[in-house]
């Protein structure tokens, strides 16, 4: 069978007991840093393998070098028996090997056709009508339908994600990566994209699934791969196992017996038998005193666009002592609703107010002054990655550590050293930031908006792409905040989330509010139904 058959959904059969992909010795050093430490992994034809472990813990170094984005200080990679060298994405693709990242690449104002054949077509004149009944195969062996013509900008990104997958499946991809799929996906996209990985794999293809949210893993995965500091700790079949128990495998622990709560639980993916087929607490979540004051206010907030404005007429009120969940599929303006609040785009109209003073005009400085804590999507964009933790903990409040115009090295050292042993940052004051992890990274940012005693906290995706152990610290952070009287907006993606920890969660579609859920009725169906603009079926 030539490759272009197997292109065409055709059978993808390694020699007799080779595996379709595998990784022998796989090991990767940055610096003293371990991150890959001789890993022998492997998976067959027609099988998902999820990926799992903390974060820093070698899944993405793992990922990367299979795909041609690292290179291995030593290892070897086979495909289909016979040994590959991968020194770059083109070279995976070569192989057969096909990769998704969360960040998509596309570009907005071409079609789909126009997208695919600009990561696949060499220099020179192509052939759009052949390009075009590339993307109609490779839709066919999807599984789903996918409009050639359509322009990317118009797409959701369900649809966005499932051209990313075309753009794989146009050449001999026998072996797909998926990197966290189904963050920004609503429960239907979900399940489209589980069937097609299905359909896929029936055809033969090999899919390495890295996720976090464990109960999909159950769902989905035939094997489970975990990493722990760079070493592979566990590689057993998937069926048998539940969320408590591989969150344990994770984290070299009973990470079951550390969650206290069920809603806690539900949040970070374990499975505590709850009832019904959304995974929501047993017992509603305490519904905020409406007679006490106002953390944030927002009166006809406004945001122009063209055509349509990106948020559009929004009102809404966090209360003191309340978690307020905003749901919405990426792109439908939670992030633009987030920049409006901290001040770092102006409104077009309408108001903001924190604990009651009027902040519409202010800069972000001012509003900070005002009451207002930020945890904003762009963690790495949050900080600044040449300077030091303790630095980065004190960049929003500096005027409280000058003596004279300088700043007084003591007394940062000495703030930092009391924010790492309380928010538990595993860093010394002088690391750089850029040097943590991605959830002690987000700790930094956690500690330096909660210790200055926030009236309310907007939270954006503050748990995307976190491991169970850094979810867990940074709900119980938020929970913390609002047990001691602190407001927080938690504007998240992940449904899950929202219905374990939100007290009550307000959907936004096309930059307008379209609905409000309370805790009792929240289920992801109900949430979902809501994000895409259908109507709100009646509670029962």
């Amino acid at each position: 069978m030539t490759p272009a058959d197997a292109a065409r959904g055709g059978e993808l059969s390694p020699p007799r007991g080779a595996p379709l992909v595998e990784l022998r010795g796989i090991t990767k050093r940055f610096g003293s840093l371990l991150a890959n430490d001789a890993i022998d992994l492997s998976v067959d034809a027609g099988e998902v393998l999820a990926l799992l472990g903390e974060n820093g813990a070698g899944k993405s170094t793992l990922t990367r070098i299979l795909y041609g984005l690292s290179r291995a200080d030593a290892g070897e990679i086979r495909i289909a028996g016979q040994p590959v060298t991968v020194s770059s994405p083109a070279d995976a693709l070569a192989a057969g090997v096909g990769m998704v990242t969360q960040e998509f690449t596309l570009v907005g104002p071409m079609t789909v056709t126009e997208n695919l054949m600009l990561a696949g077509s060499p220099l020179g004149r192509v052939d759009r009508k052949a390009a075009r009944a590339r993307v109609l195969a490779a839709s066919e062996r999807l599984g789903v339908p996918v409009d050639p013509d359509a322009v990317v900008e118009r797409l959701s990104v369900g649809e966005r994600q499932r051209v990313e997958i075309l753009k794989a499946l146009l050449g001999d991809c026998r072996v797909l990566v998926l990197d966290e799929p189904t963050a920004v996906l609503v429960p239907a996209d979900v399940e489209l994209l589980f069937a097609s990985i299905r359909r896929l794999t029936a055809q033969g293809m090999a899919v390495v699934f890295i996720s976090h949210k464990l109960h999909e893993v159950v769902d989905l995965a035939d094997r489970i791969g975990i990493l722990r500091r760079g070493r592979l700790v566990a590689d057993l079949p998937a069926e048998g196992l539940d969320p408590a128990a591989i969150a344990a495998l994770m984290v070299g622990a009973t990470a079951a017996a550390e969650v206290e709560d069920e809603a806690l639980a539900t949040a970070v993916g374990l499975d505590v038998g709850l009832e019904g087929s959304g995974p929501e607490p047993t017992a509603p979540a305490p519904v905020a005193d409406r007679s006490r004051p106002a953390a944030l206010e927002i009166h006809g907030l406004t945001l122009a666009g063209d055509p349509r404005p990106r948020v559009d007429d929004v009102s809404l009120t966090v209360r003191a002592g309340e978690i307020v969940g905003v749901a919405g599929v990426s792109g439908n303006g939670q992030t633009e609703l987030v920049a409006l609040l901290c001040g770092t785009t102006p409104a077009t109209a309408g108001t903001v107010h924190v604990g009651g003073s009027d902040v519409t005009r202010l800069d972000v400085a001012a509003r900070l002054r005002a009451g207002l804590g930020r945890l904003t999507e762009d963690r790495r964009g949050s900080v600044v990655l040449g300077l030091s933790v303790e630095q980065n903990l004190v960049l929003e409040d500096l005027d409280r550590f000058r003596t004279g115009p300088f700043l007084s090295r003591r007394r940062v050292r000495a703030h930092a050293e009391s924010l790492i042993e309380r928010f538990d940052i595993r860093a010394a004051p002088a690391d750089p930031i850029r040097s943590l992890s991605g959830g002690n990274m987000q700790k930094v940012l956690l500690a330096r908006a909660i210790e200055r005693d926030p009236t309310v906290l907007v939270a954006s995706q503050p748990t995307r792409g976190l491991d169970v152990g850094a979810c867990e610290y940074v709900y119980a952070q938020l929970r913390a905040l609002r047990e001691a009287g602190s407001g927080v907006l938690l504007v998240s993606e992940d449904l899950d989330e929202l219905i374990g920890i939100a007290d009550r969660i307000v959907v936004l579609s096309g930059g307008r509010l379209v609905g409000e859920v309370a805790p009792a009725d929240a289920t992801r169906e109900a949430l979902g139904v809501l994000m895409t603009g259908g109507p709100r079926e009646p509670a029962a």
